[in-house]
């Protein structure tokens, strides 16, 4: 065929009116062979359905273009709009690729753009040839054949190239597997390759139930590449290499990626995704990976060019999916300390003088198969010599903790190299053992283990395999479900269970996950776990806790290892939460009774605490995550124990790179701890001041004396259903609910790319927008928009709806919105250092409403309870209410103040009612003597209040307690009386940032009392003061976060007229502060 030919046959297709992009293909097809007749132009329908371009050029089995084609005339051939997508897709990963409409072709080289021709055009409904343009064309179309691959000299380079063609895999390995479930689901008979949906069954059946497709392509993707990765390094025919020569050269030490990679060179492979592993192949046979690594490290000064390869890897693959396993990576001087410091216990606790290099043996028994039928389950003991110094990493990850133990060994072998081999073959590699759950962790972990032993002088024989495991650490064995590849990860998992049942371990190290909603669920662990919730030898009786964390979860699993052995050490880098959080009181108790000696090197950098160093430096985390962390060395020796352990503290406060240094400089017996006093019941694993204890729980608790209460409201999805303005908000839901608008249109047009973890953006687990819509399209909205305690001083509305609000707290809110009510909201514990964290509302109230401090969660505490759904009502026509208060608790204060309770408040001399009891502790926790001298108390549980007993005080703190209530709800008359300014007219709109570069208060007195407040280059509020600007309520700077909420927008004059109200509360409850002060005697 000709181009004038093709084009003819364009043209006549083109003119039917009824071809469309498909038809064209075989024209193009039949050009492309006569014009380049040594190369295969495939073009597989099953292949393009599920990701792959529409046309693969390839040279014996080499690939060398692809192009993919649009209908004629598409008007976004440059892909920067709805082509965008697929266009960068394939710029990345392929490079050397065509985008054409059939009759225009735009050539990209290495993902740039190189040239285009163009050799027809649509003239009157025909396609008319450009005659003048067949030579360019056929040039660039022979120079398009003949292409070959630079050599890739660059680490950076190859890492890019790499994340392109595996993001494409996995692309096509996503698509191919829902085209198989739907095909499943509407019973098409097919008799196309099913190995990945078996995979990925045996995967959710055997390592992760709830993984979806989209997970299992990321992580099937990422290995193949890395799996390619190891075995091109172990290649000595640089000028040859495919995927058949890769399942030859993977190391004999993974012998499950041995297995896979048989897999993925033989005929069984899913014909789908055979051309982009081809491709990712070719990638490697233009690429010396060895020298290219060594020129890595060096170029880095990364000790570990590995991590630094995959982190730059990641980035380009996915810069999401790098943040969110961040936790893979543990920063070198972590690692390193974490090691010393358990090579030091060794030797100095335990008499091992080698320390982690120790050769000791000791027998155990371990269960082994028989065929003697006596024996039931086909199972008997015998006794066995293995190594006393085993070392297990439960979450691997990449190897970081087991390639830094092999380092340090090696280290002691200077001078005796001699022997290393020797030793690594009998006496390292059967000690050291990892779990990992992850696929391409694993495969990285057992790359970096192979790499690092070849760099000490060592060629790992294959009689030994490396003890890294692809297994749920969490989870018992799992039998073998009859598949292929199931068979392949139940010997993994069947391996692991060896080490998990027999194998004495000593040593459990590393950097566990860090996973608040753990998915890790299984009886096992969780039976473990209950061990967690007593205290004292009792249970904690706490229903709502985050004792399922899995970092929780790998604490417990370590600490068994140690109990079954009878001694040895835990050391994990983890989140440092359980130290001082009073819902892992029953942990820390658990933990004490366990070890002889626990040691906390806080390293603090939670970004929520706003800690500073001595010298006046932000504090920093050692990872890129908001957590806190602690390095925890949990020893236990085997001699008789007695008592709790004993608990060594120190902090590091301070930049990154400082904690780094010290880190690096330092070892644990170095570092001058503080020995902590166990108190019960709470065994913090932290500094506390318990002289005045009894003093304070003398008091009652204010949440005892509410008989109910429960968290804020929880939206789950503020910015769809709260707003200032009630038009505003109802407008919104009218378009999220109006049906000519498409699911998807309108989640880009709210949910933009928020996705959360396997869902579409906006949905989640329990919520799903298709079927939201569906639900309240014939509801009323404007009854349910109500007003909203949102934050301090801070009413917006809310469209409060059960299928819009995830936790509405509807059978506790219908107490504020049933009639007149008024509730405390306080917190349970607090992560501030200072206690500002009690306020009042009576209306529906945010979980957030007075701090967005994790574990400072806001609890209603509502004065009186409505019936619910209930006609009934007083002689007066209102809904019948009761006290929402303990009668026993009541009792007493009636007793010590002799004095009657009544349940509404009258002015009868000689009673006193709800209200009076509200206004009584909200007096007596805005005193700032109260909250200094028992702060340490404030910050672990709910707040305690002294018995009133002198009826005159109490009736002085109830005045003043009365009035900060209502001026909190700015209800009070002195709020009318402004202490401020707005003297400029102007936009109204608050345009100043309020940051330290932009800032909202200046100063305006030589004393800096009083500022102007700005809110845009000409507007400003005058005369504020600066103790209203730094007033704090909760975690919130009310004066500085009511306007920074408001940026961008033009305030109306109520809203105006309402910040000067708030000067006036903040400057108002300082005053009545200082009276409570005056009155009560601390």
């Amino acid at each position: 065929m000709t181009i004038q030919e093709y084009v003819d046959q364009l043209n006549l297709r083109y003119k039917s009116g009824i071809s469309r992009e498909h038809s064209y293909r075989g024209d193009l097809q039949t050009l492309l062979s006569n014009l380049l007749p040594d190369l295969l132009i495939t073009n597989e329908p099953s292949r393009t359905d599920v990701g792959a371009p529409d046309y693969i050029l390839t040279k014996g089995k080499i690939p060398v273009g692809y192009i993919e084609a649009k209908d004629i005339g598409d008007p976004d051939l440059e892909g920067k709009k709805r082509n965008k997508e697929q266009f960068e897709r394939y710029k990345t990963g392929l490079p050397n690729l065509i985008f054409t409409d059939y009759i225009d072709f735009h050539v990209y080289r290495e993902g740039e753009f190189l040239t285009s021709v163009s050799i027809a055009e649509i003239q009157d409904g025909k396609i008319v040839g450009k005659t003048e343009n067949y030579g360019k064309f056929e040039n660039i179309i022979k120079d398009f054949g003949t292409h070959v691959g630079q050599t890739i000299r660059s680490a950076n380079k190859l890492s890019k190239m790499m994340a392109g063609k595996a993001r494409i895999l996995a692309d096509v390995i996503e698509k191919a597997l829902n085209a198989d479930e739907e095909k499943q689901k509407n019973k098409v008979n097919e008799t196309a390759n099913n190995t990945l949906r078996e995979q990925l069954a045996a995967f959710q059946n055997v390592l992760i139930h709830d993984i979806k497709a989209k997970e299992f392509a990321d992580i099937y993707a990422q290995t193949i590449a890395y799996g390619m990765f190891a075995a091109r390094l172990h290649d000595s025919t640089l000028d040859t290499f495919d995927r058949h020569e890769a399942a030859a050269l993977i190391p004999k030490t993974n012998p499950f990626l041995r297995k896979l990679f048989q897999y993925i060179a033989g005929y069984d492979l899913d014909d789908r995704i055979v051309w982009v592993v081809d491709g990712l192949a070719d990638i490697f046979r233009a690429t010396d990976v060895d020298g290219l690594l060594k020129n890595f490290g060096k170029a880095t000064q990364q000790q570990d060019p590995i991590i630094h390869f995959y982190e730059t890897f990641l980035a380009e693959y996915d810069p999401k999916l790098r943040k969110s396993r961040g936790v893979w990576y543990t920063p070198e001087p972590v690692v390193n300390f974490i090691v010393r410091a358990v090579d030091d216990i060794l030797k100095d606790e335990f008499g091992l003088k080698e320390g982690l290099a120790d050769t000791t043996k000791t027998k155990v028994k371990v269960k082994v198969p028989t065929h003697d039928k006596r024996h039931k389950g086909g199972m008997v003991e015998e006794e066995r010599e293995v190594h006393k110094v085993q070392i297990l990493d439960p979450a691997a990850g990449t190897g970081t903790f087991l390639a830094e133990v092999i380092k340090q060994i090696h280290s002691k072998f200077e001078g005796q190299q001699g022997i290393w081999a020797t030793y690594v073959e009998e006496h390292l590699i059967p000690r050291l053992n990892g779990f990992e759950i992850l696929m391409a962790s694993y495969a990285m972990a057992h790359l970096k283990l192979d790499l690092l032993l070849r760099e000490t002088g060592v060629e790992p024989s294959g009689s030994e395999r490396f003890r890294v495991y692809l297994t749920n650490s969490l989870e018992e064995h799992h039998p073998d479900t009859g598949t292929l590849f199931a068979g392949w990860l139940s010997e993994e998992a069947n391996e692991a269970n060896h080490i998990k049942r027999d194998t004495p371990v000593m040593v459990v190290l590393g950097n566990p996950p860090y996973s608040g909603i753990s998915s890790n669920m299984g009886k096992w662990i969780s039976e473990l776990i209950e061990d967690y919730k007593y205290v004292d030898g009792e249970h904690f009786g706490e229903r709502k806790h985050w004792l399922h964390d899995d970092y929780v979860k790998f604490i417990r699993y370590g600490q068994h290892f140690v109990e079954k052995n009878g001694e040895g050490i835990l050391a994990y880098v983890n989140n440092h939460s359980f130290i001082d959080n009073p819902t892992f009181r029953g942990m820390r108790w658990n933990l004490m009774n366990t070890f002889d000696e626990i040691y906390i090197l806080d390293l603090h950098g939670s970004s929520k605490r706003g800690l500073k160093a001595e010298n006046g430096e932000r504090d920093k985390n050692v990872f890129d995550i908001q957590q806190g962390v602690s390095i925890n060395i949990f020893v236990k020796k085997s001699t008789s124990k007695k008592g709790l352990a004993d608990i060594y503290k120190a902090n590091l406060i301070g930049p990154r790179n400082m904690k780094y240094d010290f880190l690096n400089q330092n070892s644990l017996k170095e570092i001058d701890f503080s020995l902590i006093k166990n108190e019960s019941p709470y065994y913090f694993f932290v500094e506390k001041d318990y002289s005045i204890k009894d003093e304070y729980l003398s008091g009652f608790n204010v949440n005892e004396l509410f008989n109910e209460s429960v968290t804020g409201v929880l939206t789950a999805r503020d910015h769809l259903v709260i707003d200032f303005d009630k038009n505003d908000l109802i407008e919104r839901i009218e378009v999220f609910t109006d049906d000519s608008y498409s699911d998807q249109q309108i989640r880009d047009r709210f949910f933009g790319n928020r996705t959360a973890g396997k869902y579409p953006a906006g949905d989640t687990r329990g919520w799903k927008l298709n079927e939201t819509r569906e639900k309240i399209r014939g509801k009323e909205h404007d009854k349910i928009t109500l007003n909203y305690s949102y934050r301090p001083f801070d009413t917006r509305k809310i469209y409060y709806s059960p299928e819009m609000v995830d936790w509405g707290r509807e059978n506790y809110m219908h107490h504020l919105i049933s009639g007149k009510n008024v509730a405390l909201d306080i917190c349970r514990q607090l992560i501030s250092d200072s206690y500002q964290h009690i306020f009042v509302t009576n209306r529906l109230t945010d979980d957030s409403f007075v701090s967005n401090k994790s574990r400072e969660r806001g609890y209603i505490l509502p004065l009186y309870l409505y019936p619910e759904k209930s006609t009934q009502k007083t002689l007066d026509g209102k809904p019948e209410r009761t006290p929402n208060l303990d009668k026993k608790i009541v009792q007493e204060i009636a007793k010590k103040l002799g004095l009657k309770f009544i349940p509404e408040k009258e002015e009868t001399e000689g009673t006193f009612a709800p209200i009076d009891l509200l206004d009584y502790i909200y007096a007596v926790l805005h005193s700032p003597s109260y909250r200094e001298k028992y702060k340490e108390f404030l910050k672990i549980d709910f707040p305690r209040v002294p018995y009133p007993e002198d009826p005159e005080l109490f009736w002085e703190l109830v005045e003043l307690g009365g009035e900060l209530r209502q001026i909190h709800l700015l209800e009070h008359p002195v709020v009318e009386k402004f202490i401020t300014t707005y003297p400029i007219a102007g936009s109204n709109v608050i345009s100043n940032r309020l940051t330290k570069t932009d800032p909202g208060f200046i100063p305006e007195d030589d004393d800096e009392t009083t500022g102007k407040v700005w809110i845009n280059e000409e507007q400003y509020f005058g005369k504020v003061p600066k103790k209203a600007w730094e007033f704090y309520i909760g975690g919130y700077q009310p004066a500085e976060k009511w306007l920074k909420d408001r940026r961008d927008r033009e305030l109306s004059i109520d809203e105006i007229r309402h910040y000067q109200k708030i000067i006036v509360a903040l400057m108002e409850t300082d005053r009545l502060m200082q009276e409570v002060d005056g009155v009560l005697d601390v």
